[in-house]
């Protein structure tokens, strides 16, 4: 009996992770592209007004980004410290960490073209009205916190010129290792938790509130909002919540409020932004969460929403069909960039670490002092921190360890100047003595 629930669970997993393979690989390639081919200016340049319209470029230009609910935090601090409006620095923000082209792409696979439509309209319309509340209540036409003129997270391909190879290797460096970093941990434990409610949940459970969509949608709310989910991530899970009796817009609510927002980006979004705005943040994710679904289920029809060959899978009982050989390919090439980011490099950069230590001299390279940093989740979390302290003139070096929360810098100034730099990019320090 147990061994036949491990069966069904590993074949669950393998099932999800293969279906969704080729269009996480085509979308973490487009991310990369994006990456080194777009100005990252391009975002800030057309911010700054105070109006409707700034709102809705600033969701737009979010929508297709593939960055989490963390990593999405200190980019809409350079955005604010760049001249962003409030009302678009806060669409931003709302309509980014839901959507992605690599969760579009997946979304697409698992749930059908229906689902991959109305899922970015959904953040495009929730972010929108976001913006235009706070632009209203607690907006402002500027930046109140210029920190300077330069972009903390500036691409490689706004600060020197590259050749197309050069940009297209940094494409895939971001792409199938800064992203897979971002991303990866959270989609493998998606698909694990999704895998988890296909084998273990009974289907009488969610029976209980299939008759009743509003408290359904309000559950899976108390569950969303403060928990981390990627764009990506939240996709098998909404997959096995419809399986087992709960409708498309309790999936939709799922898909909306797991990525926009979770306990840690609450706090940074209060102390970056206000208390006001933060009240209008999650309202608007909350109140728009429930409104779109609500008119999934009720003004759209229930077949426009069946599910992917893949959720039959999933859920046990198309178990004789098996994945194609490009998605068996896709699956395995898949997991071997998964195992070279979390595995092999950290063993490489353990032992590099080990040599340096070895081979250098530890008197003559010394950081002027070491500050701890707490908030940082991702790639880009330390490449803004990196890009904060780099804008103080006075710092001649700096290196910041994601793995160890902790950035030694090397300068002729006093540490609060520095840290009064990643304080105003919205992350929490102080001085490792």
């Amino acid at each position: 009996m147990i061994s036949e629930i491990i069966s069904d669970y590993v074949q669950s997993f393998w099932y999800l992770l293969c279906e969704m393979a080729p269009y996480l690989l085509l979308g973490f390639f487009i991310a990369g592209v994006l990456q080194a081919f777009v100005p990252r200016s391009l975002f800030s340049r057309h911010l700054s007004s105070g109006n409707w319209r700034s709102v809705v470029k600033a969701a737009i230009l979010g929508i297709p980004l593939p960055l989490c609910s963390c990593g999405v935090i200190p980019t809409t601090a350079a955005l604010r410290r760049e001249g962003a409006s409030k009302g678009a620095a806060t669409s931003f923000l709302i309509a980014t960490p839901q959507t992605g082209v690599d969760s579009i792409m997946a979304t697409y696979s698992v749930m059908g073209p229906v689902f991959a439509i109305i899922r970015p309209i959904a953040a495009l319309v929730t972010a929108f009205f976001g913006g235009c509340l706070v632009n209203k209540f607690d907006g402002d036409a500027s930046c109140g916190n210029a920190c300077g003129n330069a972009d903390t997270t500036a691409t490689v391909s706004e600060t020197k010129h590259l050749s197309f190879m050069e940009r297209m290797k940094i494409a895939f460096d971001y792409g199938f290792v800064e992203m897979l970093q971002d991303v990866g941990k959270w989609l493998i434990i998606g698909l694990l938790i999704a895998a988890l409610i296909t084998v273990a949940v009974p289907v009488q459970f969610f029976e209980i509130f299939s008759g009743n969509t509003l408290v359904s949608m309000l559950l899976v709310l108390l569950v969303a909002i403060p928990m981390y989910l990627c764009a990506t991530g939240s996709i098998p899970i909404a997959v096995s919540l419809m399986m087992k009796g709960l409708s498309p817009g309790t999936a939709l609510v799922m898909l909306m409020a797991g990525p926009a927002s979770n306990v840690a980006s609450i706090l940074v979004v209060r102390k970056i932004m206000g208390r006001k705005t933060l009240c209008i943040y999650l309202a608007s994710i909350i109140v728009g969460a429930i409104a779109c679904g609500l008119a999934m289920d009720y003004l759209m029809p229930r077949e426009w929403f069946a599910l992917t060959p893949m959720g039959m899978m999933a859920h046990g009982c198309c178990h004789e069909e098996t994945p194609s050989f490009i998605e068996i390919a896709s699956g395995v090439i898949l997991l071997v960039l998964l195992a070279n980011v979390f595995v092999f490099r950290r063993i490489f950069h353990r032992h590099s670490d080990c040599c340096c230590s070895c081979h250098s001299d530890a008197a003559t390279d010394q950081p002027t002092f070491t500050i701890k940093v707490e908030g940082m989740n991702c790639s880009h979390c330390r490449a803004n921190v990196e890009g904060a302290i780099s804008s103080v003139p006075e710092v001649t070096k700096v290196e910041v360890s994601l793995e160890r929360g902790e950035a030694r810098v090397w300068c002729t100034c006093p540490a609060d100047k520095v840290m009064a730099q990643i304080d105003a990019a919205g992350y929490e320090c102080r001085l490792d003595f």
